[in-house]
């Protein structure tokens, strides 16, 4: 192909010049303007011209022929610089094919070359593109410039036929950065460097780390990562003004404000169109981005989930299933520690956005809207900051308990499609109303319980609610009526080694607000 755009264009070249030196001829060498043969022509004029031409015409007819000559040239000299501007056009394209091809050349010698040096290698089955990427893949800046291919285009779902979630193999894949939200923990580098020795791929998750505070010494913790990832400050410092009784809370409004600020720079700024939010506290689990990637088409395809989560509040050794770290669960309650959001769940929020405590601001019903977040069995995130505005709140006697996963889930080659509303709601009804009803005494002494379970246990208050919880070792507080990690009201765990249901009555319709 570059050959033949090369021979083209050297062609039209040595036309260009033909072209201009038969028309210098032509000009010098042409009969004069009428003349055809001897005796005149049959253009107008015809001997009279010539004879004007030859000295026996007038001055005018003389200064007019010459016009006439001078106009025709001028025609010719325009017809050429339009030649000229094509061969140059048709010049510009063949340097860059020309360059391109050299590039493909070389590579192919430099292939051709190495495996030539290296010895024969068995056929090998075909694999799965993320089981193939380095694990330390080199590291690329993020700027702010405006967004490479690989985000123009989203991941699409598909249906595969079979009820399974495929994603298109025409579109680019999709970007889904992480945005680390910090102030001045000098430990956020224990986050940061999970979350960059787990990266498959700094091009599709890159690290932006939002800070507040403007604390030097975490400030230049982060920088020590360089290009690996992007270093953004959060610019208002200033106090808020806030009512004598929450001058105490002063802290969780600049958290809020700070929420905004690092939101909208990753959606407007670096106009992406997901983001997975954790804070500098969290560290994450080996499968982390495989699962946020695994269920990003889930979150896109499901009107009736608006965020995915990383944690499960009630994700305690005791409570959880080692055996099923790929086991997944809808919840009403947003867990947070650890989520994914859309570009277009932003939008709704961002101009009705919080002053202070945006966690419990995203769980109240005018904001989830009926809508369900995805979490783990096993969680993804772990904190160990105990020190924060909160004081370390459910820290020491519950949080620092929480099981990371260590088992790494392949969940983008998995059929997740059993999280669509459709589907996961007929089965999860099924399987909790079916399951025999217990007493909370009879899980407790277990000796009037046969097999491995699930059993049920009911609650139809508030009181009785919090009363079961605690007796069986889950949290027992609700927000707007939502017990963590509860589906339809169910709160699903395990107790003793034993599947454990604690449900509303069969029949549930809705949360009842004035439970909080």
């Amino acid at each position: 192909m570059v050959r033949k755009k090369g021979s083209l264009i050297l062609c039209g070249a040595f036309l260009f010049v033909a072209w201009n030196a038969v028309l210098l001829l032509y000009l010098w060498g042409r009969p004069p303007i009428g003349r055809l043969g001897e005796g005149g022509g049959a253009e107008p004029g015809g001997k009279e011209e010539w004879d004007v031409i030859r000295g026996k015409g007038s001055p005018a007819s003389l200064a007019s022929e010459v016009i006439r000559l001078a106009e025709e040239v001028e025609f010719q000299l325009e017809t050429q610089k339009k030649l000229l501007k094509v061969i140059e056009s048709h010049k510009a394209a063949w340097s860059k094919w020309k360059d391109v091809g050299k590039g493909q050349t070389g590579v192919t010698e430099k292939a051709n070359l190495d495996a030539d040096r290296q010895p024969p290698k068995p056929a090998l089955p075909l694999k799965d593109e993320a089981d193939t990427k380095d694990p330390t893949p080199k590291q690329t800046p993020l700027t702010s410039a405006a967004p490479d291919a690989l985000h123009q285009s989203h991941v699409k779902t598909v249906s595969t036929g079979n009820g399974q979630l495929a994603t298109s193999a025409a579109s680019p894949e999709v970007v889904i950065p992480i945005l680390v939200i910090a102030c001045d923990r000098v430990t956020v580098k224990r986050s940061l460097d999970k979350l960059i020795q787990y990266r498959p791929s700094p091009q599709l998750h890159p690290i932006i780390v939002s800070q507040d505070c403007r604390h030097a010494e975490t400030a230049s913790v982060i920088d020590s990562y360089g290009p690996q990832l992007t270093h953004i400050s959060q610019p208002d410092l200033s106090d808020i003004r806030v009512r004598p009784e929450h001058r105490k809370f002063q802290g969780y409004y600049k958290i809020a404000r700070h929420y905004r600020w690092a939101l909208n720079q990753v959606f407007s700024t670096f106009s992406h169109s997901a983001v997975v939010i954790v804070e500098d506290d969290l560290e994450v689990a080996p499968d982390f981005f495989e699962y946020f990637r695994a269920l990003y088409p889930v979150l896109r395809s499901d009107p009736t989930l608006w965020c995915v989560s990383a944690w499960n509040d009630n994700g305690r050794d005791a409570l959880v299933d080692p055996s099923k770290a790929g086991l997944l669960h809808r919840t009403d309650f947003f867990p947070g520690l650890g989520w994914m959001l859309l570009k277009e769940v932003w939008a709704e929020l961002e101009p009705k956005w919080p002053s202070a405590f945006w966690d419990d601001w995203m769980r109240q019903p005018e904001q989830r809207k009926d809508r369900s977040c995805v979490r783990p069995e096993i969680s993804r995130t772990i904190t160990f900051g105990r020190k924060g505005v909160s004081l370390g709140q459910f820290f020491d006697q519950y949080l620092r308990y929480i099981r990371l996963n260590t088992e790494f889930v392949p969940f983008t080659k998995q059929d997740l499609s059993y999280l669509l509303k459709d589907k996961y709601d007929d089965q999860f009804i099924k399987e909790v109303y079916r399951t025999p009803l217990v007493k909370m005494e009879e899980l407790q002494h277990g000796g009037t319980l046969r097999g491995p379970g699930p059993y049920r246990v009911k609650y139809s208050s508030r009181d009785s609610f919090k009363v079961l919880a605690r007796n069986l070792g889950v949290m027992d507080d609700l927000k707007s009526g939502v017990p963590r990690t509860g589906y339809r009201g169910v709160v699903s765990f395990l107790f003793r080694g034993r599947r454990v249901f604690l449900a509303p009555p069969e029949g549930w319709t809705q949360y009842d607000v004035s439970w909080s």
